[in-house]
Formats: C-alpha cells, structure tokens, sequence
C-alpha cells in the first residue's frame, strides 16, 4: 500500500525533536542522524511512514525493520552499515509500478538488504554499487550508454549482502553487484528479467559468493562480467532461463578479461524457457557459457537438458579464453555436451561424463594435466531457433519462497565477507 504521513509516530517525533533542538548540521541524514546508539530497530511504518525516511535516520549497525505491505518508492542506502529486512520475505514488497528506475540502490558500505520482495522497476531490483552518480545508475551502474567506468572515479564498495530476496519482473537485473566486493548473495530468488536474474560485474578482486539462489525465466540466469578473484558461485539452481550462467570478458565495462571465478555444484538444467525475455545476444538452449574468460573452473556441476550446449568455452573478439578447467561434471542430454569453440589448448575437458563432445574428443584433444598441444579445433553447439521473447512483465509472480527464520534477530551489517568458502564442499548434485 502507498505510505502517507497522517500522524508523527513516537520514534520520529523524538528524533525530529532532537534535531530542532540541534540545530541545523552537516552531518548525513541531519543532527537527528546521532541523537540515537547504533543499533537501533527503526520500523515502518510504526515509527516512519516511509522506507527512505528510515533509511536517512539511520546510523551504522542500525536495522531498518518493514512490515508487511506493499512500498512504491525507490530506497537509497548511501550510510554504511545498515541493514534494510522485512518481517515477511512475501508479504514486504517494493513495487516499481514500471514507473520507478531501482528498487533499492545501496552505495554504503556494509549494506545489507534482507527477507523481502522487489518488482516492477524499469531497470534493477536490488542494486549495490560504488557508482554513486545517480545519472550513470540509470545506464545500470554502468558509465554512459555502457562507456568504461572510472574505477578511480567511483571505487568499489566495501562490503554488500543480500539475502532471502526475491526479485521479479524488472527489466535489467534481479540482484546486481557492480563496482562491488567483499559481498554474498545467497537463498535468494530471480525471475522475469530481461538481462540476468544475479550479476556480479566490474570487480577485482571481487571477494564475492554467490550461493544456494535460484533464478529462472531470465534471460540469463547468472551473469559474471569482468569478475576477477574470489568469486565462487555454489549450489545454486538455474533452470528454465535462456541461458543459465555466463562468464564473460568484454571492452563495454572495465577490468577486462575476467579470469580465476569457481562455478561449482550447482544445477543448470533445462535453459531453453519460451515464457522469458529475450535475450540480447540472442542466446538459448545454453547451460554454462565461458566468453573470454581466463583460469575459471567449473567442476561439479550438473549440466543437462540444455538444447544448444551444455558448457560452451568460445573466443569473443580480442579476448581469447585460456586456462580453463572444466572438470567433473555430470554433462548429458544437451544439444552437445561439450564445447571447445577457443583455440588455447590451456582451456582442458576431464571427467565430463557422459558427453557429446565437439570437436569429437574434445577431452583427448584439450585434456586437463598435459603441457603444449596445438590449437584446439573449433566445436559448435546444435543449431536452434530462439522463440520469441516474452515481456518481463508478463513473467508470472513467483510462488512464496522461505523467509528468515527470525525476522526480529539483530542486525548484522555486511562487513568482514564473505569469509572462508570451500568450493569443494559442495558436491555433484544428485538431481534436478
């Protein structure tokens, strides 16, 4: 429902009081902004009619508590360290209206967003960045029409998560880190969107997890551009997208090529969703995708039903892939299993059984432990036919989807991630 200040809730009354009684101040958020400790449960709407209201009057550590109801606004978290949680992951929901540019933009460092739904906006659900030119987040956080960004302009953020969200129908990205690191995204859920469900884009080093989310009816169902060193993406399930994960090295963002992710035990099955957008480069029937990637593994996965290809390693123009170990995956029932499209014959195939393989024995060609070798012939995916796209609107809502065991916990601010991350703790999946 549209919020509308009617009465002064007692919170807001005495922080405003206090502010009056400040003076006028410099400070973020106004004198208000420290008349209260760290830590402090701020609600809405009992205590502030507005998201954005609570987030101006919150200081580092504090909560930003919403209850349940539906918020047409866009949020702008530019604080350190607050956290933004709803009480109920289905019934808290930030609504575009396709009207609105972000759901919530968070250039804090620490931010966490948590327990809560975002939909309806025409760019981005859930956008951490450190781009903090509101002009260039409407390019989606990129630079102007996607120019390279200035790294030294616009440093990276420190430290983001998110958390048992759940974004759908917007029309750039579900849950986008960009110009980000030191961050996990994880149990969350994407859907509808018309360029990728999860991105982590323009980092180095990225520090990043990305666990246990499931994304499908996208376009692509996760997306790594220009995402370099400790990044590891684990146990998610993309199913029914366009495309289910791509790895990419490309001259529109900085901190090209990409090189060193780990894409391990996840599901990505069944990548070939009419009911979805289309997807820019035309892409479908994909499973995994490795565009000029460098020194990535991807070990563990279950990769299957994919109409085009299964795992696919290709050479976009001016960045060759190289150094890449795709090994030990469960590789079946796709248009072809295996791809070798890169000439490098560092990028080596193990252990993929069973597989369809082009170039036929791919894994004898280009195989994992050999030293030199000669270039690798280029494979092709089976030929298909992309459907038309649907609108990202039209993707139906998700259904309700596990929320936060204890939705009134203390917060805890994103700092110090993502912390030990074994990627080999997460096994071959079983099943779809």
């Amino acid at each position: 429902m549209d919020r509308q200040l009617r009465t002064v809730p007692p919170l807001l009354g005495a922080l405003l009081l206090a502010a009056a009684a400040a003076g006028c101040s410099s400070a973020p958020g106004g004198a208000s902004a420290d008349r209260h400790p760290p830590g402090t449960v701020l609600r809405v709407p009992a205590d502030f009619p507005s998201v954005q209201r609570a987030v101006d009057v919150a200081v580092p550590g504090d909560l930003v508590l919403v209850s349940p109801g539906t918020y047409r606004e866009s949020v702008r978290i530019t604080k350190p360290r607050v956290v933004l949680r709803g009480t109920d992951r289905n019934a808290v929901v930030f609504d575009g209206g396709l009207k609105l540019v972000n759901g919530i933009t968070a250039t804090g460092a620490g931010t966490v967003v948590e327990n809560l739904t975002v939909h309806g906006y025409l760019a981005n659900g859930v956008l951490f960045t450190g781009v903090t030119d509101e002009k260039l987040q409407r390019h989606g956080a990129g630079g102007s029409a996607y120019d390279p960004l200035d790294t030294t302009r616009f440093p990276a953020v420190e430290g983001f998560r998110a958390t048992r969200v759940t974004s759908y129908g917007n029309a750039l990205y579900g849950i986008y880190a960009f110009d980000a690191r030191g961050g996990v995204i994880e149990d969350s859920y994407a859907s509808g969107m018309a360029d990728s469900g999860i991105y982590v884009g323009q980092c180095r080093p990225c520090d990043t997890l990305v666990r246990g989310n499931t994304v499908e009816r996208n376009a692509v169902g996760i997306e790594i551009t220009n995402a370099s060193e400790n990044l590891t993406v684990v146990g998610n399930r993309a199913v029914g997208n366009r495309v289910g994960v791509t790895v990419n090295s490309n001259d529109l963002e900085s901190l090209a090529p990409q090189h060193a992710a780990v894409i391990a035990g996840n599901v990505v099955a069944d990548n070939n969703a009419a009911d979805s957008p289309e997807q820019a480069d035309g892409g479908f029937g994909i499973g995994i995708g490795i565009g000029g990637g460098t020194g990535n593994r991807v070990e563990r996965n279950l990769v299957r039903g994919n109409r085009a290809a299964g795992v696919v390693v290709t050479d976009p123009p001016g960045h060759p892939a190289s150094g890449n170990r795709v090994a030990g995956n469960r590789v079946s029932g796709n248009g072809v299993d295996l791809v070798g499209g890169a000439a490098d014959p560092s990028n080596c195939f193990a252990d993929n059984a069973p597989a369809v393989q082009s170039p036929p024995g791919l894994e004898q060609v280009a195989p994992c432990g050999a030293t030199g070798g000669a270039k690798v012939p280029a494979g092709r995916a089976a030929a298909v036919q992309a459907p038309p796209g649907t609108a990202f609107n039209a993707v139906p809502a998700p259904p309700a989807q596990p929320g936060l065991p204890d939705p009134n916990a203390p917060a805890v601010p994103a700092v110090g991630l993502p912390g030990p991350v074994d990627p080999d703790a997460y096994p071959l999946p079983s099943g779809v």
